[in-house]
């Protein structure tokens, strides 16, 4: 009898992978992961861990599994919540559930899991996996899951192929509703439990809070630039891969923020700033002079881009096997946040840049956060947007 340790986040979609598992006649270990301790930057009773690590250790107990829960608070912050700070402070916009994932999820949870005599471990996530052969040698495939409402396979875009040979995603053949009618057939607590919008693992942050506690308010300039700006009209053809070059003169000053490490590219709350005849948005910012710049409208021309670059060292191919080569042009369909729909794209491979051309404007590419790109609904690949 094969072995699997799930995940078990106290919510219905990975309560009811341990149910699946079980009845397939797999031996299933639950094991909880606690990421968080400071409980001063959550936003109360939406997600708190110790309400989550309840709820799955009554799974446990439902389904008669074993349950432990593991402490991984440390790591989480030199792996997640570290790396997020430097982002941040750099101006970027990282994504944590991709990075818990590669970082947490299917790496030290999988170790663990192998310590204790896994052979795979399971996740709730709607995503699926197959396996072809190619001269005997396993590929395997990451495919999006059947419900395309609930598709998660963007937040797995850093898993490698060893990484998915030893991972079970049993609920990626159904959809939402189907996985809730199942929980409440078998009487699970998390039947009827909200989906967690938080962090992986810790629960809804307060996010200002949270990255006061290293990145301290500091006032600076919000420069409104004019949606006619001729920097947004003459793009050539190699600048389009890149973040838009602003600076004041471009605009004119017309209030102050607390801190440019705080906003992000298409961000509208938080500014604070009334008396424009549409609502402002952020279409860039600058870390290092503290500097916003804002533009009217969702529909300003700062918001939109054609084109985008990732390092190559900052590329990840889950299928290693198509790679591409120098001044080679492959076409794919990407993403570049999570539920956005595909669009079609050329990436290139040119002087140490990946470089993607869209076929349609993007609106609101941030540096920091990860493009993914498929073939059909396979995840081939991810990079961090310069």
């Amino acid at each position: 009898m094969k072995t699997v340790v799930v995940g078990l986040s106290g919510g219905v979609d990975s309560s009811v992978a341990a149910y699946l598992l079980k009845e397939q006649g797999y031996n299933v270990i639950g094991l909880f992961m606690r990421n968080w301790n400071d409980e001063s930057v959550l936003i109360d009773d939406e997600c708190p861990w110790i309400e989550d690590s309840n709820d799955a250790l009554g799974v446990a107990e439902k389904l008669n599994i074993p349950f432990q829960v593991l402490d991984f608070s440390k790591e989480y912050k030199e792996r997640i919540v570290d790396y997020m700070f430097r982002e941040y402070k750099n101006g970027r916009t990282p994504n944590p559930d991709v990075l818990c994932n590669r970082e947490v999820k299917f790496d030290l949870f999988l170790k663990k899991a192998m310590e204790i005599g896994a052979d795979y471990v399971a996740t709730g996530h709607y995503c699926r996996k197959i396996i072809t052969y190619k001269d005997d040698q396993p590929i395997y495939h990451l495919l999006s899951g059947k419900d395309a409402t609930k598709d998660q396979s963007y937040f797995l875009c850093q898993v490698n192929q060893d990484q998915l040979s030893k991972a079970l995603f049993p609920i990626g053949e159904l959809k939402k509703t189907k996985v809730r009618a199942i929980a409440k057939k078998i009487g699970l607590n998390t039947a009827e439990k909200k989906d967690s919008q938080g962090l992986c693992f810790i629960g809804k942050v307060k996010l200002p809070v949270f990255l006061q506690q290293q990145l301290k308010p500091k006032e600076g300039k919000v420069i409104e630039i004019d949606a006619n700006h001729p920097t947004f009209k003459s793009i050539n053809e190699e600048e389009k891969f890149q973040p838009y070059k602003l600076n004041p003169e471009m605009g004119k000053e017309i209030g102050i923020h607390n801190g440019a490490h705080y906003y992000t590219i298409g961000q509208r709350k938080g500014l604070n700033i009334g008396g424009t005849p549409l609502p402002l948005f952020i279409i860039g910012t600058d870390t290092i002079k503290n500097i916003i710049y804002v533009g009217q409208g969702d529909n300003h021309p700062g918001l939109f881009r054609k084109g985008l670059s990732v390092e190559i060292k900052e590329s990840h191919w889950i299928r290693e096997d198509l790679k591409i080569k120098e001044n080679q042009i492959h076409k794919y369909k990407c993403r570049i946040r999570y539920r956005q729909d595909l669009t079609n794209v050329e990436i290139s491979f040119v002087d140490n840049q990946l470089k993607f051309s869209f076929e349609e404007t993007q609106r609101g590419i941030t540096s920091g956060q990860f493009v993914a790109w498929y073939k059909e609904d396979e995840l081939i690949g991810s990079g961090v947007i310069n």
